[in-house]
């Protein structure tokens, strides 16, 4: 069969202010063929079969987000959308890389891509396990989860804690990872269905609450009697502004994602931070990647390989939701993170 020479991809049309727009002349991304350069020593030639689905790409293409103020570099108008992926080695020039394996990568929103072996790994093999998991659980997801709750803001075992977004790809795994590796005393889970609820306790939360009810403030205030050590922030806004108020006096705040604002333009403002002042809180932002430096990361993936593998952690179909996608079809899959349509990590699966 004969390589690929040309790839179809998905490349930034226009910077969305608010929620992404899938059709039309103002259209947030367009589908164009590009040319694939030739392959180089050090380099592979990939089909891309899975792709991550994150809410953090929303900031990369945000039309108001200041260059200066982002993490990594923007996905700029007229370049390919970034994401990792698990990706099939067509070809290879580095001998420790072999044909026909799968290894993660920066593959973006392309069907064939040419990468640099210094930016892949090849995928664990663990009986039992979905190479996708290597996108979610036991990949970068769980590595955010790991990081935020033990280097972030040093969960103790028996202290308590709140996440949001339990039921999501970080949220699910924050409440296994606090239960059964840290063993925190009590973990109280928010997800957006009576029926994700039920799962997030079946994966170790004492109590999960359905912020869609129209009572769920009340029902977290009392789930939270009296206070809690620390919260885990997937979401910001409201959320975020009632649990200043359900903190313990030198209470943390693992603050890793506020999904709830991206595409609003005018953001949600907090109400209760003097809670902040009053009870000497601490809230503290971070990045995944911080913390993956000289070799941590891998000494954070075994101890959630090992865990899986004893059982401690549920890494199965239930955490993660794999969509089958024609490629011209991808943006539309990514649009699900933002309507809450997702069970645990969401994979785009090229068909």
């Amino acid at each position: 069969m004969s390589l690929p020479t040309k790839t179809r991809a998905w490349v930034l049309a226009n910077k969305p202010k608010d929620h992404a727009i899938l059709s039309g002349p103002d259209a947030t991304f367009k589908l164009e063929t590009q040319e694939l350069p030739p392959l180089q020593d050090g380099q592979l030639l990939v089909q891309i079969q899975y792709l991550s689905n994150d809410p953090a790409q929303r900031g990369w293409i945000d039309a108001d987000i200041q260059a200066n103020r982002l993490y990594v570099a923007p996905v700029e108008v007229g370049e390919t959308m970034r994401a990792r992926g698990v990706c099939k080695i067509l070809s290879s020039k580095d001998s420790n890389f072999k044909e026909g394996d799968l290894v993660l990568g920066p593959g973006n929103w392309r069907e064939y891509a040419v990468v640099n072996t210094k930016e892949c790994q090849p995928v664990m093999d663990i009986p039992g396990v979905s190479p996708t998991q290597f996108l979610g659980a036991l990949g970068g997801t769980g590595l955010t989860a790991y990081v935020g709750l033990v280097e972030n803001v040093g969960v103790k075992k028996g202290e308590s804690l709140v996440v949001s977004g339990a039921a999501g790809a970080t949220g699910s795994m924050v409440v296994q990872i606090a239960k059964h590796i840290v063993g925190c005393s009590k973990v109280i889970g928010l997800a957006g269905t009576d029926e994700k609820c039920r799962w997030v306790e079946s994966l170790g939360a004492d109590k999960c609450i359905n912020y869609k009810s129209p009572d769920w403030k009340d029902q977290l205030t009392r789930a939270t009697d009296p206070f809690v050590d620390i919260y885990f922030d997937n979401v910001g806004g409201e959320t975020l502004d009632l649990m200043l108020t359900r903190l313990k006096t030198h209470g943390r705040v693992s603050s890793c994602g506020a999904i709830s604002d991206y595409n609003k333009g005018e953001k949600y403002g907090l109400k209760n931070y003097f809670e902040v002042i009053m009870q000497r809180l601490q809230i503290k932002g971070f990045i995944v990647m911080d913390y993956l430096t000289e070799g941590r990361g891998a000494k954070f993936t075994k101890i959630l390989a090992d865990a899986t593998r004893e059982g401690k952690l549920k890494v199965g179909e239930e955490n993660e939701t794999v969509v089958d996608t024609k490629f011209e079809d991808v943006p539309k899959t990514w649009v699900k993170l933002f309507e809450g349509g997702n069970q645990g990590k969401l994979v785009t699966h090229i068909v």
